[in-house]
């Protein structure tokens, strides 16, 4: 909407007006008047070239003839940023425009697309802000910069000779200010409809926080875009960060209000003052060395335009600015780590990372902050096997300080791993593993290789290992319990049916528990919902480790021929091993105590594979055996538990969203700040009514399929047992809703 002009020519008190796009008086791309009545670029460009091409004159549309190449539209986000790029590449190639020019009795404008320099001026990311509370997925910092990389990507490949400057995003937050003060009379009731996500936040909340983190994000992730060097391959194409709106502040009067004459008369959009103050900044800029330009702090300040001078008569660029791309910087240590060495680390926006005043006695009242102890039961996965590995020597190395769920690397800001999350709450937090190998393997329980039939073993190790520590408070100490178990089971499915029968994977898994639940007090165990392991067919390579290995590690799932019936049972059987633990939880089975509990976190239920850009596999989340995830995956992974657990029950995300993103990390809420579980998700259910199971429990019970709080609804327990009921159906409703929305967001390549 800035570029598209809206409202910078109205009235003070016309708010109606605000919907007319005065694209003439737009900053980067208006040709109206001249520069000594209208400070706009292209009015800057046309005092060095009168032959000058592009520009929008006048009001309208972006479809109008006098918009010509300014395809910005109100309203759009980043999401529309590559159909509009689309759109202006054509324009440029044809001649459709000048036929328009003509007919309106206008000179032609017509481009040699060869030839001709051309300059685009991208700035987008208001109105994803202004939406970025109702779909934190659609809207994330990750995507933000995916859809900005591919427009650009459209502009590399087929445009000659451009010089793109790319915006980066303005501080959005204190225009907060123009709708905190009922004496501005600004139409507060206007901006909340279209930028409630700005607005309506109240001051010092978790939400404007969080919504404060973001725009930041928006603007890292621009500079790391242009830091990539991505579109440096060209000597006739560059794109250059633009930052001098990174740090806005607003004008204010003498009585210290806003000024409101910055604005349009909606309060949000800009006036022709701030339009020309934003064209002024973009020279000034443009002229500037790359790592050296200069941030507008405030809209009021007076900016005079800078000239080229006969030693650098030229737009700044990284390359005739000399300019070395950074590394990214630590925000714990604010030191600029090597330059091009990668890190998976994370932010947390959140502010209250207490514990509980008193150690609390229910597992439905646990916060992040009173957990003492984590602990990790599984296969190859947890133990990290071939996270760093950058070939097949290296790939057998088991990295499990870097494993999702039980590693503990560095800290946050470098490897996200579920260990280093909770540390940010408890820094006394122990059990997590270092390093490589079982040198420093805390309470990781994982063995490569093991099947469900391992599971029991591992726990009884684990519940040993907790008594003998001499840092555990085996009584009184919170414990984190993970536990992820059955590729390797439906990898050899097909080689024995009968032992890897659904039946057997539940029991051995039911055993596990069982022996947590009758041996370890305080416990919080997760049990991650078993991957679509059909997907592996789609990870391809050339290289070595790919060729060899890959079937060799899961030839159930790869021998198979695409429309097999071998292929569909297996699909079949790898569905019903997810059922079975979701059938065994709520069962009831493990909700006799208060002092333990298990939670179902489904968030590979309906597994998505990554894709790069062109819609290919993604590489870089698996090791160099094409099976196995690489310390991409498992941050990605650690990132999806986490988020789980604080998502309550019947309302979990069931797919991943493997895109790297430092801000996606989930904060506990104020009203319920504590890790879900099936009793605190409906807090109208009375936890009696959820028929416990004895404490006694062992491996040689059996689980009914119908959880047995099912039976005392029919039997009619009364009041009680109905309001489990009402429980069930909000759960259903909300996994219905869940559901629907998972079709529209999944349109994509799944496992």
């Amino acid at each position: 909407m800035v570029q598209s002009g809206n409202g910078i020519g109205s009235s003070p008190n016309n708010v109606v007006d605000v919907l007319t796009e005065y694209r003439g008086l737009s900053w980067s791309v208006g040709g109206d008047g001249s520069l000594s009545t209208v400070t706009t670029l292209p009015n800057i460009l046309r005092e060095f070239n009168t032959n000058l091409k592009g520009f929008s004159v006048g009001t309208g549309k972006a479809d109008t003839s006098k918009a010509f190449l300014n395809q910005a539209v109100t309203g759009s986000t980043t999401i529309d940023i590559p159909g509009q790029i689309r759109k202006l590449v054509d324009i440029m190639k044809s001649d459709q425009k000048i036929i328009l020019y003509l007919i309106f009795g206008l000179s032609p404008q017509r481009i040699d697309f060869q030839s001709d320099w051309k300059v685009v001026t991208l700035f987008i990311g208001g109105n994803d802000m202004c939406n970025s509370c109702k779909d934190k997925v659609l809207y994330s910092a990750s995507n933000f910069q995916s859809r900005i990389r591919s427009g650009l990507d459209i502009l590399h490949k087929e445009v000659p000779r451009v010089f793109v400057n790319l915006v980066e995003m303005f501080n959005i937050v204190p225009l907060r200010k123009l709708h905190k003060d009922p004496s501005l009379k600004c139409p507060t009731y206007l901006a909340n409809s279209f930028c409630g996500c700005v607005t309506k936040p109240e001051d010092n909340s978790m939400e404007l926080k969080t919504l404060s983190d973001l725009n930041g994000a928006y603007q890292r992730v621009t500079r790391e875009l242009v830091d990539s060097g991505r579109y440096d391959t060209r000597d006739d194409f560059t794109v250059v960060l633009q930052p001098f709106f990174r740090d806005l502040q607003l004008p204010l009067l003498s009585d210290g209000r806003p000024d409101r004459s910055y604005f349009a008369p909606d309060c949000f959009h800009f006036s022709q003052k701030t339009q020309s103050q934003m064209a002024r900044a973009l020279w000034n800029n443009m002229l500037q060395r790359t790592g050296s330009k200069s941030t507008l702090k405030n809209l009021g300040t007076t900016l005079s335009l800078s000239c080229p001078t006969q030693a650098d008569p030229f737009f700044r660029t990284y390359k005739n600015s000399k300019y070395s791309y950074p590394g990214p910087v630590s925000k714990l240590t604010g030191c600029r780590l090597e330059s091009g060495k990668k890190n998976f680390g994370s932010d947390l926006s959140c502010l209250d990372r207490a514990p509980s005043e008193n150690i609390p006695t229910s597992a439905h009242k646990l916060r992040p902050a009173d957990v003492k102890v984590v602990a990790a039961l599984g296969d190859s996965i947890t133990t990290g096997y071939g996270a760093q590995a950058n070939n097949l020597v290296s790939l057998p190395t088991e990295w499990r300080g870097v494993s999702w769920s039980i590693g503990g690397n560095d800290n946050l800001d470098t490897v996200t791993t579920l260990p280093n999350i909770l540390k940010q709450f408890n820094p006394s937090l122990i059990g997590f593993s270092t390093g490589t190998g079982k040198t420093n393997n805390g309470f990781n329980m994982a063995v490569g290789g093991a099947k469900a039939i391992d599971l029991p073993e591992q726990a009884n190790r684990l519940v040993q290992a907790l008594r003998d520590s001499q840092d555990v408070d085996f009584q009184n100490d919170w414990k984190l319990v993970t536990v992820f178990i059955g590729g390797n089971d439906l990898c050899s499915y097909c080689n024995d049916r009968e032992h890897y029968s659904v039946e057997n994977y539940m029991r051995y898994i039911q055993d596990s528990l069982d022996i947590l639940y009758r041996e370890v007090p305080r416990a919080f165990v997760n049990l991650v919902m078993m991957l679509q392991i059909e997907g592996l067919r789609r990870i391809k390579s050339h290289t070595l480790g790919c060729t060899l290995l890959q079937t060799n590690l899961c030839p159930c799932s790869l021998v198979p021929g695409e429309d097999s019936l071998e292929l569909s049972e297996l699909k079949k059987i790898n569905r019903e091993y997810q059922e079975v633990i979701e059938s065994l939880v709520s069962s009831g089975r493990y909700d006799g105590r208060q002092d333990f509990t298990v939670v179902v976190q489904p968030f590979f239920r309906n597994s998505i594979i990554p894709l790069t850009i062109d819609g290919k596999p993604d590489l870089d989340f698996f090791s160099v055996d094409c099976f196995h995830f690489k310390e991409r995956g498992q941050a990605e992974m650690s990132i999806e538990l986490w988020n789980n657990m604080l998502e309550p029950v019947g309302q979990k995300h069931t797919f991943n969203n493997f895109t790297h993103d430092r801000s996606k990390l989930k904060c506990p809420s104020q009203e319920r700040p504590y890790f879900f579980t099936r009793m605190n998700s409906f807090p109208d259910a009375n936890p009696a009514a959820l028929s416990p199971a004895s404490q006694n429990i062992g491996p040689a019970h059996s689980v009914d399929t119908v959880p047995q709080w099912i039976a005392t609804v029919t039997a009619g327990a009364g009041l009680l047992a109905g309001a489990v009921l009402a429980g069930l159906l909000v759960s259903w409703k909300a996994r219905v809703s869940l559901k629907q929305k998972e079709e529209l967001e999944m349109k994509q390549t799944t496992f």
